[in-house]
């Protein structure tokens, strides 16, 4: 293999860190001001004075709904949660054992099949398949999460909006408004994050012209490893594992010295903090206090002190997300899923804009391997 110290170029940046891939009026993720924003507006404050419903309008039109837009919206959304019975029956003939985010690509994957849109990539067909897919994604991981348990999956609730039927569809009972609204802004909180990596590779795919369907497919393949989707799951782990605030501090001693990673800490893009950590952290205390449970949120608070005292690292969105999930009740199986279902609505959105602005992503590659070998016939080669 030749040298790789010469072989790349000046300005080469491994997994592309740095450097800028596109444009988006979507989102800005603000490295130096540890900010993210969603067309103009701060996440933190959308996710705090706005629905789900109201964010997802925003982000698929450009602008925040009146009350007879967002009426609409709602209602369209309503219209398409139910899934056909093409599509559940495939989601049930899966092996118990199937990977949550794998049946997940099976029900978008279905959708596709019946979308009277099927292959069209302009504006308004795009629109109309975004809206179509904002509002199945929960009704897919919903269903996901009770055949993962060998129950029934359950049929949406027209009364209900995308996180209090969300999370009536997976328990099967209505919930605890206040819970729902909680639920719902994470949901907003997880909503879009400028160009990730199941984002980016939304959009690569998008920009061959395949359809909304198949890019979506694309994000949902890269979210499922685990340096993308999973770390809310594993952060949950790690505090189950640690159990109690006491035991913090010996936990991470013992987990700093053997060199491993503490789960949820840390952020590739952002400098110091994850913008959308702090009012996620208030979600999970308003958990904590409205269930009577905060053993869980205090183990999670001394540790993050601890981590920040010994490491300076602050916490991610996961990281208090996780203490939110599994406060609500939900398998830990589907967290991965849930991320998806709130970030659907980004996904489509970028989608829909690389169509409608778009060149063919094909960056290029520095070759490091073996030059100028000599051709040996398949009868002299040892």
């Amino acid at each position: 293999m030749s040298d790789l110290k010469t072989a790349l170029p000046e300005g080469f940046k491994a997994g592309l860190e740095g450097i800028v891939a596109g444009t988006s009026a979507i989102a800005e993720v603000d490295a130096q001001k540890d900010a993210l924003v969603y067309r103009g507006y701060a996440a933190h404050e959308l996710a705090e004075k706005c629905s789900f419903e109201e964010v997802s309008f925003l982000l698929l039109h450009g602008q925040l709904p009146n009350l007879t837009e967002l009426a609409a919206f709602k209602a369209e959304l309503s219209q398409n949660r139910t899934l056909s019975p093409f599509t559940l029956d495939s989601l049930k003939r899966l092996p118990g054992t199937a990977n949550p985010m794998v049946a997940l690509r099976v029900g978008i994957t279905r959708a596709y099949l019946e979308d009277p849109d099927g292959d069209r990539t302009d504006v308004e067909a795009n629109l109309r398949k975004a809206k179509r897919l904002v509002a199945l994604a929960p009704t897919i991981t919903a269903a996901i999460s009770r055949l993962h348990r060998g129950q029934e999956p359950i049929a949406p609730d027209p009364s209900l909006d995308s996180a209090a039927n969300f999370l009536y569809m997976e328990s099967g009972k209505k919930p605890d408004p206040a819970i729902a609204r909680i639920l719902d802004s994470t949901m907003t909180l997880y909503g879009e994050h400028g160009f990730n990596a199941s984002t980016f590779a939304a959009r690569v795919t998008a920009s061959t012209l395949s359809d909304m369907h198949s890019a979506v497919a694309s994000a949902i393949g890269a979210l499922k490893g685990p340096l993308h989707g999973g770390a809310n799951e594993q952060a949950i782990d790690m505090l189950l594992r640690i159990k109690t605030a006491d035991n913090v501090e010996p936990w991470l001693k013992a987990t700093l010295e053997r060199k491993e990673k503490v789960m949820g800490f840390g952020h590739r893009v952002y400098r110091h903090q994850d913008s959308r950590a702090p009012y996620m952290r208030r979600l999970a205390e308003q958990m904590a206090e409205r269930l009577g449970q905060k053993e869980l949120f205090e183990l999670s608070i001394r540790l993050e002190e601890a981590v920040k005292r010994e490491k300076n690292l602050f916490p991610n969105v996961d990281y208090h997300c996780a203490v939110v999930y599994y406060l609500m009740g939900l398998p830990t199986v589907i967290y991965t899923p849930m991320f998806a279902m709130a970030r659907m609505t980004g996904w489509t959105a970028h989608v829909s804009e690389q169509h409608a602005s778009n060149r063919l992503i094909r960056p290029e590659c520095v070759y490091t391997g073996a030059r100028d070998l000599s051709f040996v016939p398949i009868d002299q080669r040892s």
